[in-house]
């Protein structure tokens, strides 16, 4: 995914991360990136970890995508409250406790030992597998699909926004929860987020590809015997209808509450840089 997405959003990331540093120099800044599946998140916050590491800064990224539970907590859930709380993505499929722990260790300037999930399992990677996240971090960067947005009305949830919510979720109780859920600790895990960058997709219709591309990526990179768990192109498309909700919102809404945006095109190219007006 590199290209003009990465040189123009990482630049432009680096150039608010030394200002920021130099205004508030004494605690980290907790910088959110945020985007549909496949917007190029990880890209960005890996890159722009790097580079800011090169330049002699004590930074580290991680994604939400770390603290999604385990198959068996997900099945729990889906016994518990609605068969569709199988599949992680949705907020409900994480571990938000963990999440804000881990965010309020980091700025507070303690060492801390990270989640890592692996998607080729769908499981989280063993304790030994943890990441080491330094002390005394000037910039974290934290990445997620979710990142700043927030529950609709129950006006807006009473008609379904796709086939798998009309089918499968024809009550509303699945999309009430997991909109009830995104009102609750997801708000208080976005409130840790001083700084957050949105990666605006074009349309929806495009996630799916964008998020085939992620699948093969992931085959390229996972052992022989873990590829059965990765998805085929039918699969995706019934996939990305679990995210279809929340991204179609937070294309629409975002951009008002965002730091910056970045307009996509299918390519993901940088096409225009969107920053909110501010009353006053």
């Amino acid at each position: 995914m590199a290209g003009p997405l990465t040189e123009n959003a990482t630049s432009l990331l680096r150039t608010v991360v030394e200002r920021c540093l130099a205004n508030s120099p004494r605690r980290p800044l907790v910088l959110g990136v945020s985007g549909a599946q496949g917007s190029g998140k990880s890209t960005i916050a890996r890159e722009l970890s790097q580079q800011l590491s090169k330049d002699g800064k004590r930074a580290a990224q991680l994604s939400l995508d770390d603290f999604y539970l385990s198959r068996a907590a997900r099945r729990d859930l889906a016994a518990r409250l609605h068969p569709l709380f199988v599949t992680r993505g949705p907020p409900g499929t994480h571990d938000i406790a963990a999440a804000l722990a881990l965010i309020k260790k980091i700025k507070s300037g303690e060492a801390a030992l990270a989640p890592q999930f692996d998607k080729a399992r769908d499981e989280p990677r063993a304790r030994d597998r943890a990441k080491e996240i330094p002390a005394d971090l000037q910039v974290f960067i934290f990445e997620g699909w979710c990142l700043g947005a927030e529950p609709e009305s129950e006006a807006a949830l009473a008609a379904p926004v796709n086939m798998l919510e009309e089918v499968y979720d024809a009550e509303g109780v699945w999309r009430g929860a997991v909109n009830d859920m995104l009102g609750g600790a997801y708000q208080a895990l976005f409130a840790e987020i001083e700084y957050l960058a949105y990666l605006r997709a074009p349309n929806f219709e495009i996630v799916s590809r964008w998020r085939c591309e992620q699948e093969q990526a992931l085959a390229d990179d996972a052992a022989l015997g873990q590829r059965p768990l990765l998805m085929r192109p039918d699969e995706v498309t019934f996939f990305v209808q679990h995210f279809e909700r929340i991204t179609r919102s937070m294309m629409r809404d975002v951009p008002a509450r965002a730091a910056v945006t970045f307009q996509l095109d299918e390519s993901r190219r940088v096409t225009q840089v969107i920053r909110p007006t501010r009353a006053g």
